[in-house]
């Protein structure tokens, strides 16, 4: 039986608890057992139990009482509840699953209807892991350039602006780096768009090799450029971040058929220090704006090369 799904058994009395939890471990799910409905929340918020089986009659808290509760909590995934009861009435029916239950048994229980039921429990919660495992897909579609796999500048629209609010309320350092391939246009022109692309897919790669995982993301910004987000990183932290990938990319050799493709980068940094409460208010542009001057300083001065500067240097 599938061990993603365990269940909690919530029964006071201990011979009804016993007997479905034989029937449930003879039909090979992985069980656990509550006393009443307080011991199953502690139990249900320290391991995820996407299936619970509550009888509807305990002290303190009841089924649908708990059912309530379940639904209440901020959970992985959908829980699949099924309260057992002697009340076989539309109304107590009706009652029960306007708490939240998903099923319903009437005692005595009969164990082929326990396991047809929670057979019915387990199709429908692998239809929603499916459902959202094909959610996240799409949303990562969205978010996502399809040439080289980086973030898009949707993504950047909608998650830069949450990463300047959050650096600013914890007072961190933020810092940004405009990356660009040199005399890209010369690659494309030379050996054709199917080996830039190879290019560009190379470089993506090496960016996200280079930086933190799950700390600094990239974005392909448009065309041979890409954008680096460096939460809590100074301009020196930047600096020594993009002297490492510059390095990197000037070491590649990217195999396109039969030949070797040599290329070089142009870096452009801006960081804020949120730290000083002087700093008036920054926005996305602003950084981004402050990095391209920086990158075109870089081109100026020869490329392959990285230029940094400060959103607002430190007064002498």
């Amino acid at each position: 039986m599938d061990k993603n799904f365990p269940i909690l058994v919530v029964d006071d009395d201990i011979v009804s608890r016993t007997v479905v939890q034989k029937y449930l471990t003879k039909a090979g799910f992985d069980v656990l057992c509550a006393n009443n409905g307080n011991e199953a929340m502690t139990i249900f918020n320290q391991q995820f139990c996407p299936i619970v089986v509550t009888d509807w009659m305990m002290p303190e808290v009841t089924g649908p009482q708990l059912c309530r509760m379940i639904r209440e909590t901020k959970t992985d995934g959908y829980v699949y509840i099924i309260l057992i009861t002697s009340r076989d009435s539309k109304t107590d029916i009706v009652s029960g699953l306007e708490a939240g239950a998903d099923d319903y048994l009437t005692k005595p229980i009969h164990q082929a209807e326990l396991i047809a039921r929670i057979n019915t429990g387990v199709r429908i919660l692998k239809l929603e892991k499916s459902l959202k495992r094909a959610n996240d897909e799409i949303r990562l579609l969205s978010i996502t350039d399809p040439l080289t796999g980086c973030y898009n500048r949707a993504y950047l629209g909608e998650q830069f602006p949450q990463e300047i609010s959050r650096s600013q309320r914890y007072q961190h350092h933020l810092a940004v780096m405009l990356v660009d391939i040199d005399h890209f246009k010369k690659v494309n022109d030379t050996y054709g768009h199917q080996a830039g692309d190879q290019v560009l897919k190379g470089i993506a790669e090496c960016l996200m090799k280079q930086v933190r995982t799950k700390v600094d993301w990239t974005v392909r910004y448009g065309g041979e450029e890409f954008l680096i987000i460096l939460p809590e990183t100074d301009c020196a932290g930047a600096s020594i971040m993009a002297e490492r990938v510059r390095m990197a990319v000037t070491h590649m050799r990217i195999q396109v058929a039969e030949i070797q493709i040599q290329v070089t980068a142009s870096f452009g940094g801006a960081c804020v220090d949120f730290r000083q409460k002087q700093n008036p208010m920054v926005t996305m542009e602003d950084l981004i704006k402050k990095a391209d001057e920086q990158l075109y300083r870089s081109k100026r001065e020869g490329r392959n090369r990285v230029s940094v500067a400060d959103m607002f240097p430190p007064i002498a």
